[in-house]
């Protein structure tokens, strides 16, 4: 492991820990308020808690496809096609991650006027609205890299 990358692991690895905990203490809870508010619609708690948990697995396996990203970056293979299978994999994760809560934004409707809380609608926002920057970012970096690789093996036929 080299020194320049230890900074993103340690982040990567506090963003998994909180999102454990988010999992653990968060999540629960608030898919017991969400049943206490709206018991004569169980199915929308079933749906937001697979919908929750399942945008958690997903942001897992972001994380681990960004430490294969650190980890090829340190054994200097940055420029290769598993570097661009990696950045694809985040970004059909996060555009997954978004789909997701765009698809949940209607239970969310619900819950905030059963609630009085329009707050809740503009934090659904937030969660659609960053894995889709993330997701057009990791595209971005997909198609440079893509042609940091095609010019590199053009030079490398050249000499």
């Amino acid at each position: 492991m080299k020194k320049e990358t230890i900074f993103l692991r340690i982040t990567i690895y506090v963003m998994a820990l909180v999102m454990a905990a988010f999992c653990i203490i968060v999540i629960p809870h608030y898919l017991i308020g969400s049943n206490n508010l709206m018991p004569d619609l169980p199915i929308f708690t079933i749906l937001l808690g697979l919908g929750l948990y399942l945008s958690a697995v997903l942001f897992f396996s972001i994380l681990w496809q960004a430490l294969k990203l650190l980890s090829l970056i340190d054994h200097e293979k940055a420029f290769s096609n598993v570097s661009v299978q990696a950045l694809k994999h985040i970004k059909i994760f996060a555009y997954s991650i978004c789909a997701i809560y765009i698809l949940e934004l209607p239970i969310f409707f619900t819950f905030a006027d059963r609630d009085d809380a329009p707050g809740v609608i503009l934090v659904c926002a937030v969660f659609a609205g960053a894995p889709l920057v993330i997701a057009i970012f990791a595209s971005v970096l997909e198609k440079l890299l893509q042609n940091a690789i095609k010019i590199k093996s053009e030079n490398d036929l050249t000499i």
